[in-house]
């Protein structure tokens, strides 16, 4: 007959104080879930832990489009307060501005001497590719990401973000050329697709500027047709320009309460 011993029977639970389960239920309170780095984040064009220079490439993008959102209000200030053709010039070194190209090409018209109309084109020209580089060096670092991380805005970025890809997979390097007179179409995936397929940046800063040149000069040309009328319609702005300008303060700050909008509702 089987002897049933101490050890054939089932254990049985450490009976717990209530001391030590009302101070267990405490800690399960009082603990806090792990916390998740800032960088951890999938809206991140990175995978894991950014490097230095993943830090530096996504604070200059951050820092271009603030400076692209502050100097909206400036470009009407400057056709306003200043004299044809000073205003021209500053313009187009400042911002690149078409308006300063068709007031050239008007002024040239109807018979006024420019003789640095060439160089008006080139600083445009310069100024506007200024920071596309930056996307450039943002697709040799993180690839496919920067198309995603554009894409995640909205809809209608994502539409856009997709047809550009779809044009740079197509034309490679010429599709930099071709970018500056597709409308609508973001830039900077492409610039960032030519970056991920090893382009250099001689080659790509080059084809940017000779699109830039381009497409400056095409502004010039219009307004060298126009003539005239041009010339007046770009005076009418200058006399509207402080109500212009204050249209851009407004346009400034609708943007960044929507950013603002926009990145609460994701936290959310």
């Amino acid at each position: 007959m089987y002897d049933v011993t101490a050890a054939d029977e089932p254990s049985r639970p450490t009976p717990v104080s209530r001391e030590d389960a009302e101070r267990m239920a405490d800690e399960a309170v009082t603990q806090e879930p792990p916390t998740k780095e800032w960088w951890d984040d999938p809206r991140m064009p990175w995978k894991g832990k950014p490097r230095r220079a993943d830090m530096w490439c996504i604070g200059l993008i951050i820092a271009t489009g603030a400076y692209g959102m502050l100097t909206i209000p400036v470009r009407p200030w400057i056709l306003g307060n200043f004299g044809v053709p000073a205003r021209d010039y500053i313009l187009a070194c400042f911002s690149g501005s078409n308006i300063a190209m068709v007031d050239i090409g008007a002024l040239l018209r109807v018979g006024e001497h420019h003789p640095l109309w060439w160089a008006a084109i080139i600083a445009a020209s310069l100024t506007s590719i200024k920071f596309d580089w930056l996307w450039w060096w943002a697709g040799r670092l993180w690839g496919r990401g920067v198309i995603d991380m554009i894409a995640s805005r909205s809809k209608w970025a994502a539409r856009t973000a997709y047809y550009a890809e779809s044009i740079a997979r197509r034309f490679g390097g010429p599709a930099v050329f071709l970018v500056w007179f597709i409308p609508l179409l973001p830039s900077s995936i492409v610039y960032a697709f030519v970056g991920d397929a090893r382009m250099s940046l001689r080659r790509f800063l080059f084809i940017d500027f000779l699109a830039g040149l381009v497409y400056r000069g095409l502004w010039m040309y219009a307004g060298y047709q126009m003539g005239e009328p041009a010339k007046d319609l770009v005076n009418q702005l200058a006399k509207y320009s402080l109500y212009l300008t204050v249209a851009g303060v407004i346009v400034v700050f609708i943007g960044v309460f929507r950013q603002q909008r926009r990145f609460s509702s994701r936290e959310g």
